[in-house]
């Protein structure tokens, strides 16, 4: 791996495991969820409230960050760990998703993606050689290749083409990389389609990347699906280094990954959601702009934590939002990514114990996974 890094599974459950990252800015242990702070921020939040969550690793965005403030301005100012004021452990994607989300404004050929910025218009040349050295420039300890990511349904046709380039991508993202103390992460494309991405595979891992992550999901399909194609091949990856589901999910999609042996994970429903007033509880789902919390002197959360629920009410929070005050959605946001954090840590847990077959069972029987609230999906270019 590169230097100053290195990953060991700690302890197994069937496919679950539990791990030790180590990097430069850090130790993370998994399977770990990444808050995703797009700009150089986790919305609404301070660094030193994103640790208390109990968060070690954050995401940032390679697009965004190019387009502003620009990575020499992020270079010198120190790097992306001073300039944000996290000194954690950092990943950055490489801009890939945007291949995807930003379809009305991008042209995309085998030499990389031609973008029509969302900030001002002008025309923006993506390469994979220009996605690592913007990630080399900025800083983080992890960085991504440069992707295609299919919408799904996708013919066959269209899903080999991806797998195409995003291998042809991943051995020039490779050639380009000039910091040995940051790891780079290959990416597998390939849809729902297993076979593919079992070619995808095996053509990515004689290059000898520091992490395999799955792209490519969550864009469309059924979550059954998306459950179905993990089960069948999240095992498949390497066992030796991490695996990491992007832009994945839900608590009920980050059961359902742990159980297949998935490590890391990103998403942005946490801090999205919680700034809609949608909260995850350990008895379900709270939409706090109900009018049934108006008088409620309930917490969020009795089950939780986290300052939002050992200072407020369910009335007070609707309050906040009803009267657009931004400390509602800090506040949820806050206790959201502490759900999320405590929620892995049980899986964690439960794995070194070997009772996470058992656990997982329980767990989803319970009020979280019910089936009777659905979290908020729609999609957002930033976060």
């Amino acid at each position: 791996m590169a230097d100053g890094f290195s990953f060991r599974v700690t302890a197994a459950c069937g496919p679950a495991r539990a791990g030790l990252l180590r990097t430069p800015h850090g130790n993370v242990e998994t399977p770990a969820f990444m808050p995703v702070g797009t700009q150089a921020t986790i919305k609404g939040l301070t660094p030193a409230q994103v640790a208390d969550s109990g968060a070690r690793l954050i995401l940032a965005n390679t697009y965004h960050l190019l387009l502003r403030p620009g990575p020499d301005v992020v270079a010198a100012l120190g790097g992306l760990h001073r300039f944000c004021g996290w000194d954690g452990p950092m990943l950055t994607d490489s801009g890939g998703y945007q291949v995807f989300s930003l379809a009305d404004l991008r042209r995309i050929d085998d030499e990389g993606v031609r973008f029509r910025s969302h900030v001002d218009g002008a025309e923006v040349r993506l390469t994979p050689e220009d996605a690592v050295a913007v990630q080399n420039r900025l800083g983080a300890d992890i960085i991504m290749v440069l992707d295609e990511c299919p919408p799904l349904p996708a013919a066959t046709s269209a899903l080999r083409t991806a797998v195409e380039r995003t291998v042809r991508w991943a051995q020039r993202c490779r050639a380009a990389h000039r910091r040995q103390d940051q790891a780079l992460y290959a990416i597998v494309q390939g849809g729902l389609d297993a076979a593919l991405r079992t070619e995808c595979l095996e053509r990515l891992t004689p290059l000898g990347f520091d992490g395999y992550a799955l792209g490519g999901l969550s864009v469309g399909e059924p979550p059954a699906a998306m459950w179905e194609l993990l089960a069948a091949f999240g095992p498949r990856l390497p066992a030796d280094t991490p695996r990491y589901l992007m832009g994945v999910g839900t608590p009920l999609d980050l059961v359902r990954a742990v159980a297949a042996g998935i490590d890391q994970f990103d998403c942005v429903l946490p801090t999205r959601n919680g700034r809609k007033g949608y909260a995850f509880t350990s008895t379900g789902v709270v939409r706090l702009r109900n009018a049934s919390h108006r008088l409620s002197t309930e917490p969020l959360d009795a089950a939780c934590d986290c300052y939002a629920c050992t200072r407020f009410t369910r009335g007070y929070l609707r309050h906040l939002f009803m009267s657009r005050e931004a400390l509602g959605g800090t506040l949820v946001s806050l206790h959201n990514l502490r759900f999320y954090q405590v929620l892995m840590a049980r899986m964690r847990a439960a794995i070194v114990s070997g009772d996470f077959d058992a656990w997982r069972r329980r767990t989803l029987a319970g009020p979280l996974f019910d089936g009777a609230a659905k979290p908020d999906h729609e999609q957002e270019q930033a976060e």
